[in-house]
């Protein structure tokens, strides 16, 4: 018998790329599986399924900075309950993140992909169903969206949920409206200004340095609730801003940049964090 939970949940979250960086993402969530039939008539409880599932991907991948732990890219190390890696870009400069281990999730492939997460993810979950499951599939897909759309990365320090640690993110659309009237032309400009960014706060801006092939190193440190963090990464695939980095925040900040290129018109954003959710600005200059 096969069992199915379309759209289970979504997780937000970031990972490393050697083209792309540091790639903030969203991904929907669906189950499947396979199995005989209990002394109920059922593969297994509904109300498990989901509870389970919701509660591993919330745990383990929500959230986190997503490390293939096989690439060739990738240089490691862990000392007490902390992780420190340095990721080697395709233009020859790296990126470097350190921080408490629940801040990473480690998963034993070349390339984060949607398969390969969930073929990691299965095997994580291999003992936490009951006997009547004979098999779990788990598959991963990307909200279909006809607009603009941006993968940011962010951290926030002062949150007291998984929100503080200093790399994760969300693949996100962006809605421009200018006097009333939705502007394609706006949204599409924000999408490749934000196109794999990471969105740094100014007064995390420890120090800056040059890197091996001249281009300006920018390096963030905040220590939060859950522990020490911090991030190198090249200022080009970087903009910072002069407040925290939530999605209230960044709509402003949107706002209030297209208000001082646009002078005279009513400038509103809907900048969404992730699926179904987000803030609205708005700006006049």
């Amino acid at each position: 018998m096969h069992l199915f939970v379309d759209n289970l949940t979504n997780v937000d979250f970031s990972y490393l790329d050697h083209s792309r960086g540091l790639v903030g993402e969203t991904w929907l969530a669906d189950a499947a599986l396979d199995g005989a039939l209990d002394e109920q008539g059922m593969v297994c409880d509904f109300g498990v399924v989901k509870k389970t599932l919701r509660h591993w991907l919330d745990d383990q991948l929500d959230h986190r900075l997503l490390v293939p732990t096989l690439s060739p890219h990738l240089s490691i190390n862990h000392s007490e309950g902390h992780v420190n890696l340095d990721w080697l870009l395709g233009s020859g400069e790296s990126i470097s993140v350190s921080g408490p281990e629940q801040a990473f999730a480690l998963v034993e492939t070349e390339e984060i992909k949607t398969d390969s997460v969930a073929i990691w993810s299965v095997q994580q979950l291999a003992n936490s169903f009951p006997a009547s499951v004979e098999q779990l599939k788990l598959s991963f897909h990307s909200e279909c969206i006809e607009d603009a759309f941006y993968h940011y990365s962010h951290g926030l320090k002062k949150h007291l949920g998984n929100c503080q640690r200093i790399a994760h993110g969300h693949r996100s659309r962006i809605q421009v409206f200018i006097n009333g009237r939705r502007s394609a032309e706006k949204e599409k400009d924000w999408a490749k200004r934000w196109e794999d960014i990471y969105v740094g706060t100014r007064e995390d801006l420890s120090s800056t340095r040059p890197g091996k092939h001249g281009e300006e190193i920018l390096n963030f440190a905040y220590q939060a609730q859950q522990g020490d963090f911090t991030l190198s990464i090249p200022a080009a695939l970087c903009e910072i801003i002069d407040c925290d980095t939530t999605v209230e925040q960044l709509a402003q900040y949107i706002a209030n940049t297209l208000g001082t290129e646009e002078p005279g018109q009513e400038i509103t954003v809907r900048a969404y964090e992730g699926i179904g959710k987000g803030a609205i600005a708005s700006a006049k200059y």
